[in-house]
Formats: structure tokens, sequence, C-alpha cells
């Protein structure tokens, strides 16, 4: 096989330079990470006053199809996304989406009606799809076995400061001089100003320069080689089981607190975001700090601090649909945030230890279609339940067993020793 003649990089002893490159990239994508949530949040932290700007919604489960429309779309595209980055380039991947998305969601504060907002949010599902597995793969290609979980915990934290910005939007929504419209055009201008510069700064993490080249295997293959590998199978459930609340805690609790406690639309939508989101940020810190220092001693120490965060999951689901006052409510909302910190900045890193690196970003892909897939009919059987006056301790009961199950999952994954030299393939060449 054709091998290159240059300095060899070490991936395990970076050099300096490199080192820097690795956290900056981590620093350009963290303003995109926070765009793509917010731009998402923003709209159910608004739901009532975009229910009554646009009469036709009508229903609860139409606003609850609504929600899910997106999460199907993007589910559907995720591994496409994937895909695309580890053949071509995860650089132009992430810049693309970024660019799109943001014109979509310009576009979205003009729309008049529900099939209007139906297709303006199937297409932010669409170029949104691109992102997160090209992201994280990149994240990946960066940072090693040392600071891996913390560099994945970092961008994450990106998100959670996305999904608390938009919490706030009830407030914007609500303003007489500003509203809901205001804030999607606002967003969607600023994402596509910052495409322009992210597309010159961002850079490709260089592969081992003594690596062989080997030919890009087909999407047939690829989908073929994970999904025959039973840790990958293993931990698309363990992924995919714990997003039937996370998404029904991000989409519908400013709505639930709302009309639990009878509170304004702006509180609630801050309730319901900005305590567990800042919980979910000192998981992911002290989430990833830790599994990179247990992977020190076992190559189990991701596996073991994301079991930790979903046994903080489970209590809290039981907690929250039991919860007496906004309180209690919020109290167990921190404690859900806490766990999924957790559990959410080692997702990447595991997938790494039992794929091969050109692998990485379609596995987070089949990730996402399995996971957000379910998330969405997570989000319309919701709105179905509660036209149908089902309590809220039934249906986050359910939710809690859901994660007493991801429990025993992810104990079963197997990591397999991680590659130092990874394989470059020609389509690295052109990254």
């Amino acid at each position: 096989m054709a091998r290159r003649s240059s300095p060899t990089v070490s991936l395990l002893s970076p050099a300096p330079s490199l080192t820097r490159t690795a956290w900056l990239t981590v620093g350009l994508l963290w303003p995109v990470a926070l765009l793509n949530y917010l731009d998402r949040q923003m709209l159910s932290s608004m739901k009532f006053s975009v229910m009554a700007d646009v009469p036709d919604i009508a229903t609860q489960e139409n606003w609850g199809f609504m929600l899910g429309q997106f999460k199907w779309v993007y589910a559907f595209l995720s591994p496409v996304g994937g895909f695309v980055a580890d053949r071509f380039s995860r650089r132009f991947t992430i810049c693309g989406s970024l660019f799109v998305w943001s014109a979509v969601t310009w576009a979205t504060g003009h729309v008049t009606s529900f099939n209007e907002l139906l297709v303006a949010r199937s297409l932010m599902g669409i170029s949104e799809a691109f992102y997160i597995p090209a992201a994280l793969a990149l994240i990946a290609d960066f940072h090693t076995r040392g600071t891996r979980s913390r560099a994945v915990g970092l961008h994450q934290m990106a998100i959670y400061c996305g999904v608390i910005a938009g919490g706030f939007g009830g407030y914007v929504a609500d303003a007489p001089d500003l509203g809901w419209r205001l804030a999607f055009t606002a967003c969607g201008v600023c994402g596509m100003l910052y495409a322009v510069p992210l597309v010159l700064l961002l850079r490709a993490a260089p592969r081992p320069p003594d690596a062989p080249i080997e030919a890009s295997l087909s999407p047939v293959r690829a989908i073929q080689e994970l999904l025959t590998n039973v840790s990958f199978v293993l931990l698309v459930l363990y992924f995919t089981l714990p997003a039937l609340a996370g998404w029904v805690v991000r989409d519908w609790m400013p709505a639930i607190l709302k009309e639990q406690f009878g509170i304004g639309q702006g509180r609630a939508g801050v309730a319901a975001t900005i305590y567990w989101q800042a919980a979910a940020i000192g998981g992911a810190f002290l989430g990833g700090w830790l599994a990179d220092r247990w992977m020190r001693r076992t190559e189990r120490g991701r596996i073991n601090v994301s079991a930790i965060g979903m046994c903080l999951i489970i209590p809290a689901m039981f907690g929250v649909g039991n919860a007496d006052t906004l309180g209690v409510a919020v109290a167990f909302l921190v404690l859900f945030g806490l766990g999924w910190g957790f559990f959410d900045c080692n997702n990447m890193p595991i997938l790494c230890q039992i794929v091969r690196p050109e692998l990485r970003a379609t596995g987070y892909g089949i990730m996402n279609l399995v996971s957000i897939s379910c998330g969405g009919l997570a989000d319309w059987g919701f709105g179905v339940l509660r036209d149908r006056n089902t309590p809220l301790n039934v249906i986050f009961g359910v939710f809690a067993s859901a994660a007493v199950i991801s429990v025993a999952l992810v104990l079963f994954i197997r990591p397999m020793a991680e590659r130092v030299s990874a394989p470059r393939t020609q389509a690295d060449e052109k990254r």
C-alpha cells in the first residue's frame, strides 16, 4: 500500500501546535453547537405565541407532530450526513450545514400557516442532520484517549447553553417590540454570517503520515460492518432509550410547567431549561474529567461514568412525574441534567472505542437515526397522551423504566484496543 513520506505525527503525544489546534477546533465549533440547539429550542418556549399567530396548528397533537416531523427528517438523514463527513470533508460538511440551517431559521420567522411551518422544520431537519456527526467526529480526530471526553463534554456544554438561551424565547415572544418572528430572523442572520469565517479557520485533523491509504468503504459495507458489531448495536440501544425522556423534557417541559403550576410562558420557559441545562454543563465537565482519568486505569472508564449518569436519570424521571410544586420539579430536573451530562459527554468517546476511526461519523449518524426517530415518536405520542389526559407520573414512569434497561445495556459493551495509527483514506487527502 502507498505510504506518504513526511514527519510522523504522534496521536498519543501530540505536538504543542497540534494540541492548540485541537482545542481551537472545539472553540470554533462552540458557537455552532449553541446555535444548533438555540434554533431548535426557541420554538418550544414560544409555543403559545406561535400557536396564537398560526391558528391552523389548532391542537396539541398537531404541535407534537410538527416537533416529531423535524426529528424524523433529521434522524433519517443523520447517517447520510455522517457518511458524507467520513468520506469527504468534515470541515465543509459542518460549514455547509450551519449556513443552510441558518437560512431556514430565518425563513421560519416568516411562515404564515401550519403547512409552511412543517416544511420549514423539515428543511431544518435536513440541514442540521449533517452537523453533529461531523463535528463530534472531527473533535474525536483531534482528541485521543487523554482528553476526548473533556473535549466532547465542552462541545456539549454549548448545546446546553443553546437550550438555556432558547428557554428565554418565551420572554422574547411576549415582548410587544420583539416577538417570536424577530428572534428566528436574528438567529438565522447570525448563523449565516458566522459560517463565512468558520470555513476559513476550521481545519481537518492530521492523520499519521505513514499510515496506509485504503479505498473508501461503500455505504452498504460501512453499514454492514457497523450493524454486525454487537457492541455498536448495544450502544445504539443505550443511546436511544434515554432520548425518549430527553426530547420530551426539551420540547414539552415549558408547556408542562406552565400548565401544571399556572405560571407565565416566559417563566415556564426559563424554569424548564436553565436549571437542568446548567446542571448538565456541570455534569459534562465533571463526567468528562472523571472519564478521562478513569481511562488511565481501565478501558471501561468511560462506560462506567456513563452508567453512573444513567443511574441519576432514573430517580429524576420518577420525581419529575410526581412533583407537586414547581420547586420540587426543578430539583428533579437538576438531577436529570447532572446525569445527562455524564451520559452525553461519553457517547462519542465510547463509540470511538468500538468502531474504526473511518466509521465514527457514520456510526454516530446511525445512532441519531434510531434515537431521534424514537424521540420524534415520543414527542408526538406525548401530545396524543396529553390530549387524552394521561397522568404525567405514568408517562415519566415509563421513561424511568427505559433508563433502567439502558444501564444494563451499556455494561455489556466491550471496548476494543484503541488504534494509535488510523488508516488514512484517499478521501482524507482531500480534507
